[in-house]
C-alpha cells in the first residue's frame, strides 16, 4: 500500500496547491456568480477524495466491495472531464494552471495503474470490509479526509450562497442603439454591481477584461466583451468610460516587483484607454477613474480631510493614487470630462473586505488594531456604484471626489460596530508593532486611516443609500429584514 499512498499524497498536495493558488487566490471562485457551476464540480470531487482517503486509511474492500471504490474513481473522472468543460466555458485559465492540469491527470492515470492490480488481488477475497490500519499513513490520510471534506461542504455552501446571489431570470431591458458604456475591471467586486445596473437601465456595456469567457459568463450575451481594445472600432459611439481595474493592493507583500504590478495594473490601462479616445472619431464625455483616500498618505493629526488635500510624498499609496489621477487626468486634453472617486473601504455582499471581517465579527474575532484610534474611511458598495452613475449623469462632477460614507468612525468604533451587527463583543486587541514587522509599509492600510470626508459627493447632491455605519452593516448581517437599506439622505454633512 505504499506505493498508493505516496502517489495519492503527489495528487493531493498538487490538487491542494490548484485550489489555493489558481482557483482561490488567482480566480477567486468563491466570490463568482460565473463559478458556481465549476465549484459544485469542485465540492462533489472532493468529497469522493475525502470518502476514498478514509477508506484507504483504515479500512480493505474486498470481493463485491471493491465495486465501491472503484466506481468512485470511475465518478471522479467524469466530474473532471465534466469540470475540464466548464472551465474552459466559463473562464481562461493561465498556462500555469493548464499545466498543473496536465500533471494531475498523469498522476492520476499512475494512480489507477497502481490501484488496479491491487483492487483485482481483493476482489478476489471473500466479500467484506475488513478494519485495516497503516500506521502513520492512516492519520495522515485521516486529517487530509478531515480538511478535504470540509472544503467539499465550504464550496456547497459557497454554491447555495452564489445562486442566491444570482439576478432573477427576468429579461433585461433591450439597449438603445446609443452610445456605449465601457467599463474596465467589470468582472472584480465593484465591477459586476455596476454592470448589471447599467444592464437594468437599458445601456449598452463594453467590457475590457483579460478574460472575455467570464466576462459572458457572468453578464450573459447583452454585454461586448472583449480582451484587445484594438478590437473596437474607430467609429464606435462610446459616451463614458469607467476604468475600475487594477490589482488588489492588500494581499501581497509589496516588494519592487509586486509595487510595480500595482502601479501598471491601473496606469498602464488607463494610457490605453487614453490611446483608444484618441483613436475614436467621438472621444466619451465622461472618464471615472478609481483612486482611493490612500491619495492622502499618512495624515499627522486627525483632522477632515476633503479633495483640497495634497498627496504626501515618500508613501507608496500616495504615489500609486496620485500617478493614477495623473493618467486618467491626461484624457482632459481631448474634452473628455474627468473624474477621480477617491474610494475608501468598499463593504459589500458576496466579496470584498467584507466577507473576512464578518467572518472574523461572527468568530468573536474582531480585533482593535493598534491604538484604534485610525479613521476607517468605507462606503458600502451600492453607494459606491450609485457614485459612478452619479458622476456620469451629471455634467457639473469633475475632479477627485471622495467616494466614502458621511459617517468616519474610528477602527475602534467600526470593529465594536461590525462586532455588533451579529450580537458578537470585541474582546481582542492586535499591536501594532507585529503588523509593522509582518507586512511593512502595508501596515498603513491597518494602521493609519484617514478622515476623508465626501464633501464633493454632498456638494453635488448625491444622497447616500448608507450613510451611517451601524445601518450600512445591519443591512449586509442580515439582508433580508434591511433589503431596501437606509433612508436616503441629501442633508448629511461631515462634521
Amino acid at each position: 500500500m505504499d506505493i498508493v499512498f505516496i502517489v495519492l499524497t503527489v495528487q493531493a498536495l498538487m490538487g491542494a496547491f490548484d485550489n489555493l493558488w489558481h482557483h482561490e487566490w488567482s480566480a477567486r471562485l468563491p466570490q463568482r456568480t460565473s463559478a458556481r457551476h465549476e465549484l459544485l464540480l469542485h465540492a462533489a470531487r472532493e468529497a469522493i477524495y475525502g470518502v476514498l482517503f478514509l477508506g484507504f486509511a483504515w479500512v480493505q474492500w474486498q470481493g463485491w466491495w471493491v465495486l465501491l471504490p472503484t466506481a468512485l474513481l470511475a465518478v471522479e473522472i467524469v466530474i473532471t472531464a465534466a469540470d475540464f468543460l466548464e472551465e474552459d466555458r466559463s473562464r481562461r485559465l493561465p498556462p500555469a494552471e493548464r499545466v498543473l492540469h496536465t500533471l494531475l491527470a498523469v498522476s492520476y492515470g499512475v494512480l489507477v495503474g497502481v490501484i488496479a492490480p491491487l483492487f483485482a488481488a481483493h476482489a478476489a477475497l471473500p466479500t467484506g470490509v475488513v478494519r485495516v490500519g497503516h500506521g502513520a499513513w492512516s492519520w495522515l490520510f485521516t486529517v487530509a479526509a478531515v480538511v478535504v471534506l470540509a472544503w467539499s461542504v465550504r464550496n456547497a455552501f459557497a454554491v447555495v450562497r452564489l445562486r442566491a446571489a444570482v439576478p432573477s431570470a427576468e429579461p433585461l431591458p433591450v439597449a438603445a442603439r446609443g452610445p456605449a458604456v465601457l467599463v474596465t475591471g467589470a468582472t472584480g467586486f465593484i465591477g459586476t454591481a455596476l454592470v448589471r445596473r447599467l444592464q437594468g437601465e437599458g445601456r449598452r456595456v463594453i467590457v475590457w477584461t483579460r478574460d472575455p469567457l467570464q466576462a459572458r459568463a457572468t453578464f450573459g450575451p447583452q454585454v461586448w466583451a472583449l480582451d484587445r481594445l484594438e478590437d473596437i472600432p474607430g467609429e464606435t459611439r462610446i459616451d463614458a468610460v469607467v476604468h475600475l481595474a487594477g490589482a488588489p493592493v492588500l494581499g501581497r507583500p509589496w516588494t519592487r516587483a509586486r509595487r510595480r504590478q500595482l502601479v501598471e495594473s491601473r496606469v498602464g490601462t488607463a494610457r490605453q484607454l487614453l490611446g483608444l479616445m484618441q483613436r475614436l472619431h467621438c472621444p466619451p464625455a465622461v472618464l471615472v477613474g478609481a483612486s482611493a483616500v490612500g491619495f492622502y498618505g499618512v495624515p499627522a493629526a486627525d483632522t477632515p480631510l476633503d479633495e483640497r488635500g495634497a498627496p504626501q510624498p515618500g508613501r507608496f499609496q500616495s504615489h500609486l493614487c496620485a500617478q493614477v489621477e495623473r493618467a486618467a487626468g491626461a484624457a482632459q486634453a481631448l474634452g473628455v470630462r474627468v473624474v477621480c472617486l477617491r474610494m475608501g473601504l468598499v463593504l459589500g455582499p458576496q466579496g470584498g473586505a467584507y466577507s473576512p471581517l464578518a467572518w472574523a465579527a461572527r468568530a468573536g474575532l474582531g480585533a482593535v488594531l493598534g491604538s484604534g484610534r485610525q479613521r476607517v474611511p468605507w462606503i458600502h458598495r451600492d453607494d459606491a456604484v450609485g457614485l459612478v452613475c452619479h458622476a456620469l449623469s451629471h455634467p457639473g462632477m469633475a475632479g477627485p471626489v471622495n467616494a466614502v460614507a458621511p459617517d468616519v468612525p474610528s477602527q475602534a468604533r467600526f470593529a465594536a460596530a461590525m462586532g455588533a451587527s451579529f450580537g458578537r463583543p470585541v474582546l481582542l486587541r492586535m499591536p501594532a508593532w507585529p503588523l509593522r514587522a509582518a507586512l511593512g509599509e502595508m501596515s498603513e492600510l491597518l494602521l493609519c486611516g484617514q478622515h476623508a470626508v465626501p464633501r464633493r459627493a454632498l456638494a453635488e447632491g448625491y444622497a447616500f443609500r448608507h450613510p451611517s455605519l451601524a445601518g450600512a452593516l445591519g443591512a449586509l448581517a442580515r439582508p433580508g429584514a434591511a433589503a431596501s437599506g437606509e433612508p436616503l439622505c441629501p442633508a448629511a454633512r461631515p462634521s
